[in-house]
């Protein structure tokens, strides 16, 4: 399984939603998912994938791509590689 469907595996479980739902152009805001859900999503990934998202949710600024799933993936995918 890629990192890119497990990613969408888990954002679906957080949100309550269908897989079929949930694509790699979805953003948080379109699958209906509030800034409190981003955060819990952020440490789901942290958990699902092992690695520390550098995300301060006080200011909303990250140098994590956040602006949709495919951006997530590519994002995981480089700390992975670290």
């Amino acid at each position: 399984m890629t990192v890119e469907d497990r990613l969408i595996n888990l954002i679906a479980e957080q949100a309550m939603l269908d897989t079929s739902d949930v694509t790699r152009d979805s953003t948080f805001d379109a699958l209906g998912i509030d800034s409190v859900g981003v955060i819990e999503c952020i440490f789901a990934i942290e958990e699902e994938f092992d690695i520390s998202i550098p995300f301060d949710p006080s200011t909303d600024n990250t140098a994590f791509d956040l602006s949709n799933l495919a951006s997530i993936a590519d994002e995981i995918e480089k700390l992975l590689a670290r």
